[in-house]
């Protein structure tokens, strides 16, 4: 049990990684349609570039959805309009009247006349019904013929039959003109105002119910396709029915529910893709970034964008998949440039959007569109401490997602006509999203500890307690540093390497000496030396203490790793030659160079690569009084040559070209700092 635990300590990297391949694998495929695929490619206006198609098995030919919209639109349009009458209105009018009448002074003779004719015009007005106002619209926009409910039955009437509110007055007092006097009819007017009341309707709930019931039974397939018929012929124009037959056998597959045993060869097919592009990350980080792929962390953030992205895609095409171009995938390649490099950002994108491919409909087109925005990205964002590239850079995307489209549309349509402002409304959103990548990159650096530019910019601040710290403690060591950092971010741009990470980085490389400043001679104001009193070996042993000391400083005060890494490698596996000479010259017999030598590891990158180079040479030219251009020439040689006879670029991705660039730059700018002035007059 004991041995298998140690197996399993010493392993737990690997299992580590197992797991989030595995966990990677399933999350993805689990995300995945799982219906079935239509496996050609085909564009309206072009030839079918395929064998001859024949139907696989019995389907019908669905309608387009502009078809169908156009069929609910006329259903709303021509739909009847229903209303209700209430029959108790009416009697409730003739009992208010025959109450109301007995208050009024009517002649005698006249009575009984004039309460028929009151009689007459309320059952004139209520005989199709009087419509309230709220309704008289809803009527007005109606179509001639409406649909009345009094109580069983649905009677259709002329809508000019119904009277309105403006109509009612007009009405009565035509029908008053014959009463036996003014006097009478004043009265009479007065007493019918008051006790008619509206009795129809609009009934919204039973129209919009009828209107509803339409909709639901509209036949959405227009014909049939039988099984063995031919669908289209190779060379065919791809249009028309042809069309219409593709796109719904097409939907038929990607629809079709599929049984226990499809389902199942569906998901191992679908396991062994999505596998084997997890796998070529994983390769990929294994072999060209061993430093990424050996660090958990690293490789968990790779992973979890990888899946954010999928599972954002996966979302939208399940709500809308119009919407799916509003989902800002250069937000991956953004954040793994600022937090990587630009390489693995593409070759990341680049399968996310492969395996992408499976999810979204016109995959063709969603790959091209993407690996090109990818690429742009990769290209155009650079300095992202610098807002304004941020800004310029997504433009350029959003730009290049706009020109793509239209390509496109030109090569499916055969003209530009048909070109959907919608999706330029997406690409549009798709930029501002793309915004979304400095939090992104925030949020990061606090989870996973790592660094970008932004935070290099703020770390690179003087002002800085540590920075302050040196400033105060060493100030030759400070002012060392700076000079380093001028050089080291010179050369860093002259060779396309991260100069705000080398600048950054040069700052704080020899913020050991913080812990025995006066040990190292920039630091000494008179002229006591330490070291007279010590041992070549035990001098050595502080001298080399610096970088070991830096390691913890750095740490206690919560550096990245990144910069840390400059920190270790600035001398590499390199000698402290002053004492080593010094010890060699008394004790050559029992002479012990590892215990002249710096810990290391040496260079792993060509940022830490130009910081040792520059280090040793702003370092070398304060020991020489008088500088002259051929001197400064001569003694960058030198120690060049001196570090790459002893491998200390062996594991630097630099080249022999970039080391002659970054040697020009140095002497360029020695040169320039140890010029000789004119002598003033006394």
């Amino acid at each position: 049990m004991k041995k298998f635990l140690n197996r399993l300590l010493q392993n737990h990297s690997f299992i580590y990684k197992l797991i989030l391949y595995t966990l990677t694998v399933f999350l993805i495929v689990f995300m995945l349609p799982k219906g079935g695929k239509f496996k050609y490619d085909y564009f309206k206006g072009k030839p079918w570039q395929y064998e001859n198609y024949i139907a696989p098995f019995n389907f019908a030919i669905q309608k387009t959805k502009v078809e169908i919209d156009t069929e609910i639109s006329e259903i709303k349009q021509n739909a009847k309009q229903y209303f209700l009458y209430d029959e108790t209105v009416y009697n409730n009018s003739l009992d208010e009247f025959n109450l109301k009448f007995r208050n009024f002074d009517f002649n005698l003779e006249d009575q009984e006349a004039i309460k028929s004719k009151g009689v007459e015009i309320i059952n004139e007005v209520y005989k199709n019904g009087f419509i309230d106002n709220q309704s008289e619209q809803i009527l007005l926009d109606a179509s001639q013929y409406i649909t009345i409910k009094r109580g069983a039955l649905a009677i259709e009437i002329d809508k000019d039959d119904i009277i309105l509110s403006n109509q009612l007055l007009k009405m009565i007092s035509t029908r008053l003109s014959d009463v036996s006097s003014p006097k009478n009819s004043s009265q009479l007017l007065n007493i019918l105002s008051n006790v008619i009341k509206s009795n129809v309707t609009y009934n919204k709930d039973f129209t919009e119910k009828i209107i509803q019931n339409e909709i639901e039974n509209i036949s959405y397939t227009k014909g049939s396709v039988s099984e063995n018929e031919l669908i289209i012929l190779k060379g065919d124009i791809v249009e028309g029915k042809k069309l219409e037959a593709l796109n719904s056998i097409k939907n038929e597959l990607e629809s079709q529910v599929w049984s226990k045993s499809n389902y199942n060869w569906i998901v191992f097919g679908y396991s062994i893709l999505v596998a084997l592009a997890i796998l070529m990350l994983f390769l990929f980080l294994r072999k060209y970034r061993p430093e990424i792929h050996d660090d958990n962390n690293k490789t968990t953030l790779i992973f979890l964008n990888v899946l954010l992205m999928v599972f954002l895609v996966t979302v939208v095409v399940k709500y809308d998949t119009r919407y799916v171009y509003a989902v800002p995938l250069c937000i991956l390649p953004i954040v793994l440039k600022a937090f990587f490099d630009a390489r693995l950002g593409l070759f990341t994108h680049v399968l996310t959007v492969l395996l992408l491919g499976f999810v979204v409909p016109n995959s063709f087109e969603f790959i091209f569109l993407q690996i090109i925005a990818g690429i742009v990205t990769i290209l155009t964002v650079s300095e992202l401490y610098k807002r304004v590239n941020l800004f310029i850079s997504i433009g350029q995307i959003t730009l290049i997602y706009m020109i793509a489209y239209v390509a496109f549309t030109i090569i499916q349509e055969g003209n530009a006509l048909n070109l959907k402002f919608f999706y330029f409304g997406l690409f549009a959103f798709n930029g501002l999203l793309a915004f979304l990548s400095t939090i992104f990159i925030l949020v990061y650096e606090k989870i996973f500890g790592l660094v970008s530019d932004v935070s290099l910019l703020e770390l690179s601040n003087t002002n800085t307690p540590l920075l302050r710290l040196l400033a105060e403690k060493a100030p030759g060591t400070f002012q060392h540093s700076i000079q380093v950092a001028n050089l080291a971010e010179a050369a860093a741009n002259e060779i396309g390497a991260n100069s705000m990470l080398v600048r950054t980085g040069a700052l704080y490389h020899d913020i050991g000496k913080l812990e025995n400043p006066m040990y190292f001679i920039e630091n000494q104001s008179t002229n006591v030396n330490p070291h007279d009193e010590l041992s070549n070996v035990d001098s050595a042993k502080i001298i080399i203490n610096h970088v070991l000391d830096g390691i913890e400083i750095a740490k206690k005060y919560k550096l990245p790793d990144r910069l840390i890494d400059f920190i270790r490698t600035h001398h590499g596996t390199s000698l402290v030659y002053y004492f080593y000479m010094k010890e060699k010259s008394i004790n050559e017999d029992n002479l012990n160079i590892e215990e002249f030598k710096y810990p290391g590891p040496n260079p792993f990158s060509k940022e830490t690569a130009i910081l040792m180079i520059c280090d040793a040479a702003e370092a070398a030219s304060k020991s020489i009084k008088n500088l002259t251009a051929q001197v400064i020439d001569e003694l960058i040689d030198k120690i060049v040559s001196k570090q790459m006879e002893s491998g200390q670029f062996i594991n630097a991705e630099i080249n022999f070209k970039d080391i002659e660039t970054v040697k020009k730059v140095i002497k360029k700018k020695l040169k320039n700092i140890y010029h000789l002035r004119i002598e003033y007059p006394e």
